[in-house]
């Protein structure tokens, strides 16, 4: 019988068994003696029956924990030998899974540094991510092998990773030598050669995420190669995310090309399953609008009666949004889209040191300006947080973004830290 299979040698079970019944048996015994004539004993007895009491519970409870313990390193996908730790880590996963369904909408650094403090809330998010992009090693190999760029579904996979920190560095890790090689990141040739295997962009993405074992799932908003084109304000037009950026002019309209390209599925589906619909931060025009200039994505937000939040971004960006304030971003978006996308906007109030907007002036990047007056009109709720973190570049911090976003959408109101302004 399978059962015996315990006790067989190196099974490290029999010892801790054999320590339990032990513990069981005296505590039974003090027990036993207490019911039958404990008020008779000496108080020299009385002693020993305690001492032996706590000899008995510290055998049981020393054996319960070190077979948690042994099932643990041979079950358990970690090296984590504390078991108070990993049962914490399971307890709090479970709790995870009861989270909001939460979609996150858009592209670029913006959209993982989301997803980074996201993950600590719930793990029912779906990452739904631009693939417009043309720059870097992810426009060298759509354009040499013709396949969608995977740069940013690479960043959010890791954004979104409950793995080894080295599995991670692994897919970020960017070569630097090498002819064929050089700028090329790890994550983005695997999820590449994933798909020449499985024949399906869409399926290495989910064979990646297992790899990774992410919170959530991460969803390419089309698996059709489409292209950005822009109408400048002087009436010239460019194609390609990249020669968009570096014309930097004013974007009087932007477009999909094909313009009638068709959402995932997957994607369609997790919005109308939505508790909470984000979108930001990241580059508007090319990071955030083109998930909205595809219908089906566009139609399905406007028929969820989820919240609708837009996160602006820190800083203007050169060639998109130079001189842009926060109702100019709220503009562009409903010109491209419809005046009920967003209902709420986050926007960072803390303010910038004055080094790092020396460096910043140089490429004509300011912080956004929050220009409440004219956002008036818009009936969108703003709410302010100390959102930004400095480093080599201005930021948004992960763990407070996430953080005031949850207060927000849980309360409304006692627990949001911040002024609330309509």
């Amino acid at each position: 019988m399978d059962f015996f299979k315990w006790f067989y040698p190196g099974m490290r079970v029999k010892r801790w068994v054999s320590m339990c019944i032990l513990g069981l048996t005296l505590i039974l015994l003090v027990a036993l003696s207490a019911i039958s004539d404990f008020s008779r004993t000496s108080v020299l007895l009385a002693s020993f029956a305690t001492a032996l009491l706590f000899v008995g519970l510290f055998l049981v409870i020393t054996a319960i924990k070190n077979m948690l313990r042994t099932f643990v390193r041979v079950l358990g996908p970690t090296k984590e030998s504390d078991v108070v730790n990993i049962f914490f880590q399971r307890r709090q996963a479970r709790q995870l899974e009861r989270g909001p369904r939460v979609v996150v909408i858009g592209g670029g650094t913006g959209l993982s540094t989301l997803l980074k403090g996201i993950k600590n809330y719930t793990n029912n998010i779906t990452a739904i991510v631009t693939v417009t992009d043309t720059g870097g090693s992810s426009g060298r190999l759509r354009n040499e092998l013709d396949i969608i760029p995977p740069g940013d579904i690479r960043n959010c996979l890791v954004a979104l990773a409950d793995q080894e920190p080295l599995m991670s560095q692994l897919f970020q890790y960017r070569f630097e030598d090498g002819s064929g090689l050089k700028g090329h990141s790890f994550g983005n040739l695997f999820i590449t050669a994933l798909s020449k295997v499985t024949g399906d962009f869409d399926q290495a993405v989910k064979e990646s995420s297992k790899i990774l074992a992410i919170r959530g799932s991460v969803i390419p908003s089309t698996l059709e190669k489409v292209q950005l084109v822009a109408e400048f304000e002087d009436g010239t037009t460019a194609e390609g995310e990249t020669n968009i950026c570096d014309a930097r002019k004013k974007i009087k309209r932007l477009r999909l090309k094909p313009l009638e390209c068709s959402a995932t599925r997957d994607a369609v589906e997790a919005i109308q399953n939505a508790d909470l619909i984000i979108m930001g931060p990241g580059s508007l025009y090319t990071s955030v609008l083109p998930n909205l200039l595809i219908k089906e994505i566009l139609s399905e937000i406007l028929l969820s009666h989820a919240p609708k939040m837009y996160v602006a971004n820190v800083m203007t960006q050169r060639g998109e949004t130079e001189g842009y304030t926060l109702s100019d971003h709220i503009n562009v978006l409903h010109a491209h889209t419809d005046r009920q996308v967003v209902d709420t906007c986050f926007v960072n109030q803390s303010l910038i040191p004055k080094p790092a907007l020396e460096r910043y002036i140089k490429d004509n990047a300011v912080p956004v300006v929050t220009d409440i007056k004219n956002l008036n009109q818009h009936n969108i709720e703003v709410v302010y947080g100390d959102l930004a973190k400095v480093g080599d570049y201005v930021r948004h911090d992960s763990d407070r973004l996430a953080k005031l976003i949850f207060d927000y959408y849980y309360a409304k109101g006692p627990q949001v830290e911040t002024q609330i302004k309509a």
